[in-house]
């Protein structure tokens, strides 16, 4: 039996971040939108969540525009933030630098999520809470089918927003190929209680054994992502709470005098990915879904957001949404800032951990050298704050 059918100008499948945010900004504006996502998130707890990410102000500004962020939100700025080779390196930004009152805003991932989809709710958006089974993909110019199967009512919409994250159910539905690159490194991520006062400085650390980022939490607390070789992410993690707080210490030069672990270690794997295609008629891949990028810059989330601030400002305008000219505007206008952020990770990473030992003078000496070219390190900054 062919059940009902919904029609919507938009329909979004993955409702985590940049899904959300996205449905959340294109209410606003002249299309009808439907989110799809089968897991929402779940009020914010005490407990610290291990996924804590680095926000730029130009996406906090967006998202606090659309009620998306306020300050009820356990969140620390960042004033200022060192870098350190695995020599005598050294490269530090400050706040006061870009005239800004932080270079970022560090928060968790669940209480940012929970605030986006209240305000999605607040708002009225259409959200389906059931797993899509196939795809009724539309000939040129026509509506694309999302079909649920059994009794479900199917969605067909204009534009198919992908947003499911690396793994991405409706790019795979496309038959969209991906590139990857395996770092052949792990995200470990743990969060600690700290002996001193981070001040509100992130910290990096190029170490011989992986690069290690502080990030600081609201009071005495700190988040850590520390990418590490593939064959010791199981010795990190069996190690017991207090031997993993005495590593983390010691491999950051006990900035922060002595740690204690609060919340458990995790480790996810680390790749570059890239999408074949970000756009066809009808169909558009956002954030992870088509690409991501090393961790060592803190921009994966806020490349995503970028994605879904460009997207919504270009569908506000009106018009059928899934017009591939637009669409392809769209990308075109994206390719600089991801090109880019993947271009520079990966040339950190290879700088570091696969030219060896012999370039180390070159590495540490061009680290130095940009912290005291003002103009490049002005221009690096006005671009992470975006």
């Amino acid at each position: 039996m062919v059940g009902s059918v919904r029609k919507c100008d938009i329909v979004i499948i993955g409702g985590g971040l940049n899904g959300a945010a996205l449905a959340l900004a294109l209410s606003h504006g002249p299309h009808t939108v439907t989110l799809v996502e089968m897991q929402p998130p779940t009020a914010p707890i005490e407990a610290w969540d291990a996924r804590i990410y680095a926000y730029s102000p130009g996406n906090v500004d967006w998202l606090r525009g659309l009620g998306g962020w306020d300050d009820n939100l356990r969140q620390q700025a960042v004033h200022a933030m060192r870098v350190h080779g695995d020599a005598a390196g050294r490269l530090t930004f400050d706040a006061l630098e870009t005239g800004l009152p932080a270079l970022a805003f560090i928060a968790e991932n669940r209480g940012l999520q929970w605030q986006i989809w209240q305000a999605l709710q607040a708002r009225g958006v259409s959200i389906v809470r059931e797993r899509p089974v196939a795809v009724a993909w539309g000939e040129a110019g026509m509506a694309h089918r999302l079909c649920f199967g059994g009794a479900g009512v199917d969605l067909e919409a204009r534009l198919l927003v992908a947003a499911e994250g690396a793994n991405s159910w409706l790019r795979q539905q496309a038959g969209i190929g991906l590139d990857v690159e395996d770092y052949h490194q792990s995200g470990v991520v743990a969060n600690f209680e700290c002996e001193r006062p981070h001040r509100g400085i992130a910290w990096q650390w190029f170490r011989p054994d992986g690069i290690l980022a502080y990030l600081p939490l609201p009071g005495r607390r700190l988040s850590i992502v520390w990418s590490t070789p593939t064959e010791a992410v199981a010795a990190r993690l069996a190690q017991s709470p207090e031997a993993l707080a005495r590593e983390v210490a010691e491999a950051g030069d006990h900035a922060l005098g002595a740690l204690r672990l609060i919340t458990p270690a995790q480790a996810f794997p680390l790749r570059r990915r890239l999408a074949h295609e970000w756009v066809r008629p009808g169909l558009v891949l956002l954030g992870d879904a088509a690409h991501t990028v090393h961790p060592l810059a803190g921009q994966g989330v806020n490349l995503g957001f970028r994605d879904s601030r460009l997207l919504a400002e270009m569908l506000a305008r009106g018009g059928d949404p899934g017009e591939i000219g637009r669409l392809q505007s769209y990308a075109l206008r994206r390719r600089e800032d991801v090109f880019g952020m993947q271009a520079v990770t990966g040339q950190l990473k290879r700088a570091f951990y696969e030219l060896g030992a012999p370039f180390g003078v070159w590495r540490n000496t061009g680290m130095t050298a940009v912290d005291a070219f003002g103009p490049l390190k002005q221009a690096l900054m006005r671009h992470a704050v975006q």
